[in-house]
């Protein structure tokens, strides 16, 4: 992943290309340029689709994950509360085995008490019980407390095409 935004002209293509792809990721570039001409009155080629979506890949302006269906896991959101007594020195070992760590779907750094919040995934509680039992034991000098919630009932779990609306918006607006 990098650290750096993308730069990226948006043209109505690329948001439609987007919308599209949120709304069923497996469409081949040939299905996208129909669903280009039909929907959007978009004429271009399947070169074209397939191009603009491998630069963009490229570019990073969007990422694309494998993410497995909610039915074969237990989700959790996972807060860090910290020891700052330790943290100076062995922050950076605990950040880094959370972020490595292979039930971590999304780790991310907020503000407020908890700093660090991470989405992980499951397959049962004892193995959240035994996660969080290994992160005490490696790493309970640098963290205080990690306050855990287990996800239940996944009701929406993918990108809104509608999203990609406000990447127009701004693009008119220049």
């Amino acid at each position: 992943m990098s650290d750096e935004s993308p730069d990226w002209e948006f043209k109505d293509r690329d948001i439609a290309i987007l919308s599209e792809l949120s709304n069923d990721p497996q469409l081949s570039s040939r299905e996208l340029t129909q669903v280009l001409e039909s929907e959007y009155g978009i004429d271009v080629s399947h070169v074209t689709v397939s191009e603009s979506i491998r630069r963009m890949r490229d570019e990073g302006v969007f990422r694309e994950a494998i993410i497995p269906n909610e039915e074969y896991y237990i989700f959790a959101l996972f807060e860090f509360k910290f020891n700052p007594e330790h943290f100076a020195d062995n922050w950076r070992d605990a950040m880094e085995h959370v972020k490595a760590d292979k039930h971590t779907l999304f780790f991310f750094l907020s503000d407020g008490e908890y700093q660090w919040k991470t989405v992980m995934m499951f397959r049962d509680r004892q193995e959240i019980s035994q996660w969080i039992h290994d992160c005490y034991r490696d790493y309970g000098e640098v963290i205080s407390n990690i306050r855990n919630s287990a996800v239940h009932n996944v009701l929406k779990f993918q990108t809104d095409p509608r999203i990609f609306e406000e990447l127009g918006e701004e693009h008119n607006e220049r």
